[in-house]
């Protein structure tokens, strides 16, 4: 078996309109696809993410996560960035609170963390 690399990843968001704008608009995702699923009620989201695409499943009434951040399955998304104090800077004009930077102990590399509308755990990794 060879995996050559990740195709999507998936998302349950449980406010459309805000989660739209934060990934497309705060983030800047492009839409590659957008459909409501009238047999489910809820949209799906299909937005670019470098060679990979960030599925959006926007779900009214989706339960919240049982604990946070060390619920079981995704722990976090992270994105590579190359300027993180640059991005950092970004993300607070628009509103997104942003913690402190860290380095990674074992990549030695700068890192931070944010959340999406619904508290998702996301990632920057310089």
């Amino acid at each position: 078996m060879k995996l050559e690399k990740i195709h999507h990843v998936a998302i349950i968001a449980s406010d459309y309109e805000a989660s739209r704008r934060f990934y497309t608009e705060v983030l800047g995702l492009p839409v590659i696809r957008e459909n409501y699923r009238p047999e489910r009620g809820d949209y799906k989201v299909d937005l670019k993410l470098g060679d990979c695409e960030l599925e959006l499943f926007c779900v009214s009434g989706a339960p919240e996560r049982p604990s946070y951040p060390e619920a079981r399955g995704l722990r976090h998304l992270a994105f590579q960035v190359e300027e993180i104090e640059k991005v950092i800077e970004e993300l607070e004009a628009k509103g997104v609170e942003v913690e402190p930077v860290r380095i990674d102990a074992f990549t030695g590399k700068k890192m931070t963390f944010f959340r999406d509308p619904d508290g998702l755990p996301l990632e920057l990794h310089e």
